[in-house]
C-alpha cells in the first residue's frame, strides 16, 4: 500500500528512534508542517529534550503501547520489524513509512532538491551547502544528518524554491529520493552488509544520479576514479570538481596555515571564481566546499558570498569538535566510521597535535569491522597511541566471530601501538594515566563513542 504523508496532516504520526540525528529534525519539520508529532527511544538525550520542549510527546524505551493512538508510522532503516512498536502497527493495520520515503515525498514538495551523496563527507558538505544558500539571501529548507548550529538544529523550514539534503546509500535509500541536483562526493567500500561488493556500490550511486531530470545537475569529485565512470554514463549536464588538473573546478595555489586551513583560488575551465579561506582543516574539506561551489555557480549565487560563506562555516557537532581541554588534553570528536574517514581525521589530528596523539576508535557495526577490517589496520600511522573500545552493535547481533581485541592484535602485529579499552570508562581511565598537557585526543565512530567526550568533560580535571 502507497503511504502518502498528504493524507496525515493534523494527525498523529509516530516516530520510532526519534532522538537520531535524522529523525529528530523529521519530527520537528513534520510538526512544522502541522502534523501532531510523537516517538520513541531507548534512551533520553538532548535531542529528544528540546522535542518534547517543543511540544513533541516522547516515550523512553520501546513499547507497542506507545502508538496508540497514532494514525502514521516512521521508521528508519535501522529498526527492523521484530521492533515491537512496528509489531503494534502490523498488528493494528497502521501504515508505516520508511524514513527515506518522507524524506522522497517532502523533496517533491519543492521546485529544486538538492541531494548530497558519498560514502563520506554527506553531513560536512551538506552543512556547508546549507550555510551557503542562507547567507547568500536564499530561503532554503535543509535536512541535515547531523547538528549545525547555525541552523539551530538538524532541520530547517524555509519559504524558498530550495530542499538541501543527504542522501544516504545505506539499504539503498536515496534511491527513494527525488533530486534535481545531485553531488556525489567519493564511492569507497562501505555497508557492505547491504552491497554485494564496489561495484555494486557503485553501479548504485549511477542509479541514483539518474534520478536526475535533464534539466537538471550532476556534481562529482573527478578525482574519484569511481566517481567519473558515473558521470561519464549520465545524460544529465555534469561537472567534476578536484584537485588533478583534468577536474572543470578546480582548486589552485592551495596553501595551508599552521591548523590545517586551506586558502586557494577556486577556478572554472582555468579562469577564477572566487578566493576561499576555509576555517575548518583538511584537504577532504578543500573538496568539499569545491563541490558547494560547484552546486553554487549552477544557482547563479554571487561567488564574492559564497567565499565570505565558506569562510564562516566552522563546521558541524560531531566532525572534528573540540569538545573539552581536559587536563591540558585537547579532546576531539569525529564522526569517521570507516578507513577513509579516519586517515582523514588522523591527517588533521597530526597537525593540531604538537605532542602525543590518543585516537580512541569504537568500530560500527560487526559486518562493517568485519569487511574492512585491514582498512582499519593502515589508517592510524599518525597516532602514537590507539584505544579501541568494543564494538558498537548497532542494528546487528554479535555473529561470534569478530571483536575487538582482534583488530588490536591486528594493529600490533603492524607495529601500531594499540590497546583495547572496552569500556568508555576504561578508555577515559588509559587517558587520564598517560596523557599530558598539550596532547591531543580524537574519539571516532558514529556510535555513541560521543558519550565518552561528555564523560570526560563532565569529569574535568580530576585525577582518577
Amino acid at each position: 500500500m502507497k503511504v502518502s504523508i498528504n493524507d496525515f496532516v493534523n494527525k498523529r504520526v509516530f516516530f520510532v528512534g526519534i532522538g537520531g540525528c535524522s529523525m529528530s529534525g523529521l519530527a520537528k519539520m513534520m510538526k512544522w508542517l502541522g502534523y501532531e508529532v510523537a516517538g520513541s527511544d531507548r534512551t533520553a538525550n538532548h535531542k529528544t529534550d528540546h522535542l518534547k520542549e517543543e511540544g513533541v510527546e516522547i516515550f523512553i524505551g520501546h513499547n507497542g503501547e506507545n502508538v496508540k493512538g497514532a494514525s502514521l508510522l516512521i521508521y528508519s532503516a535501522a529498526i527492523s520489524e521484530e521492533n515491537p512498536e512496528r509489531q503494534y502497527a502490523f498488528l493494528n493495520n497502521i501504515p508505516q513509512l520508511e524514513r527515506c520515503d518522507l524524506i522522497g515525498q517532502l523533496m517533491k514538495r519543492f521546485k529544486e532538491s538538492v541531494a548530497i551523496s558519498g560514502t563520506h563527507g554527506k553531513t560536512t558538505t551538506t552543512s556547508m551547502m546549507a550555510e551557503v544558500f542562507v547567507m547568500c539571501g536564499e530561503d532554503p529548507s535543509i535536512h541535515i544528518g547531523g547538528e549545525l548550529d547555525f541552523i539551530g538544529g538538524s532541520t530547517r523550514l524555509g519559504n524558498g524554491d530550495a530542499f538541501i539534503c543527504e542522501a544516504c546509500e545505506f539499504n539503498r535509500s536515496f534511491l527513494r529520493f527525488f533530486p534535481t541536483v545531485s553531488v556525489i562526493l567519493n564511492i569507497d567500500e562501505d555497508h557492505l552488509d547491504c552491497y554485494k561488493d564496489i561495484d555494486d556500490i557503485e553501479n548504485t550511486f549511477y542509479e541514483f544520479a539518474s534520478l536526475v531530470p535533464q534539466t537538471g545537475l550532476t556534481v562529482g569529485c573527478g578525482d574519484d576514479k569511481r566517481v567519473r565512470n558515473v558521470l561519464e554514463k549520465l545524460t544529465c549536464k555534469t561537472r567534476t570538481y578536484g584537485l588533478e588538473p583534468f577536474n572543470e573546478l578546480r582548486a589552485e595555489n592551495i596553501t595551508y596555515d599552521e591548523d590545517g586551513c586551506a586558502f586557494y583560488t577556486a577556478t572554472l575551465f582555468g579562469h577564477p571564481l572566487c578566493e576561499v579561506e576555509l576555517s575548518v582543516p583538511g584537504e577532504h574539506n578543500v573538496l568539499n566546499s569545491l563541490a558547494v561551489i560547484a552546486v553554487a555557480s549552477f544557482f547563479d549565487l554571487p561567488m564574492h558570498r559564497v567565499s565570505e560563506a565558506l569562510n564562516a562555516y566552522k563546521g558541524a557537532h560531531r566532525r572534528f569538535e573540540l569538545t573539552s581541554i581536559t587536563e591540558g588534553a585537547y579532546v576531539y570528536q569525529d564522526y569517521a566510521h570507516n578507513p577513509t574517514e579516519t586517515l582523514n581525521a588522523m591527517k588533521v589530528a597530526r597537525v593540531k597535535a604538537k605532542k602525543k596523539l590518543y585516537a580512541v576508535l569504537q568500530p560500527h557495526t560487526y559486518s562493517r569491522t568485519k569487511a574492512l577490517f585491514n582498512g582499519f589496520t593502515e589508517c592510524f600511522d599518525d597516532a602514537d597511541v590507539i584505544l579501541v573500545t568494543e564494538i558498537c552493535a548497532a542494528r546487528e547481533k554479535d555473529p561470534g566471530d569478530i571483536n575487538s581485541g582482534m583488530l588490536v592484535d591486528a594493529m600490533r602485529k603492524k607495529g601500531l601501538n594499540a590497546f583495547l579499552t572496552p569500556t568508555f570508562d576504561d578508555a577515559e581511565r588509559f587517558l587520564r594515566e598517560h596523557w599530558e598537557a598539550g596532547d591531543v585526543v580524537v574519539t571516532l565512530g558514529c556510535g555513541d563513542i560521543d558519550l565518552l567526550n561528555e564523560q570526560i568533560a563532565r569529569n574535568g580535571d580530576t585525577k582518577k
